[in-house]
């Protein structure tokens, strides 16, 4: 079965009551607290929509964030500037409606955070992330996310390397 899937900003004509990813957490903050973070400028969100039924089937939040250069790999830094924290973006919570899991919805909700932030007007360094567990840090991994030395479940994905890969 093929998707007709939209991404775009939360906005009230979504049904959220109706999402549900199976982690209570997710599904509370997408429900709760989401637009309120878009409305105090803390995060901005972005909903994945089935058009055909309009529904929900996943989303992601992007926020602004930084990434100490001595925290990543040394083959990495050789080629960057030494200024110590360089430019981020942090997906803050990524979630998929348990109605559309093992459909790839995960992964285009990826690959939209990273055409975001290739195109955010400032530039960022890299994507970030704070895998919940080792099964989130495995789906990061999946899609070519690099554990911290220090936190092995904060994981980052340079930009440049994920046009590469996803171009």
């Amino acid at each position: 079965m093929s998707l007709d899937l939209i991404i775009e900003p939360l906005g009230g004509s979504y049904d959220r009551k109706a999402f549900s990813c199976g982690v209570l957490a997710l599904d509370h903050y997408l429900r709760e607290q989401a637009s309120q973070d878009v409305k105090r400028r803390v995060s901005n969100c972005f909903v994945a929509a089935d058009r055909d039924v309009d529904l929900i089937a996943g989303y992601y939040t992007l926020a602004a964030s930084s990434v100490p250069i001595a925290s990543l790999p040394q083959d990495l830094t050789k080629r960057l500037p030494r200024y110590p924290v360089l430019p981020a973006i942090l997906i803050g919570r990524l979630a998929v409606d348990t109605r559309y899991q093992g459909q790839r919805v995960g992964s285009i909700l990826i690959v939209d955070a990273l055409r975001r932030c290739a195109q955010a007007a400032p530039a960022c360094f890299a994507l970030i992330v704070d895998a919940k567990d080792d099964k989130a840090a495995a789906f990061y991994r999946k899609h070519g996310f690099t554990p911290f030395h220090d936190r092995p479940l904060s994981m980052f994905l340079s930009v440049a390397t994920a046009l590469k890969l996803f171009d």
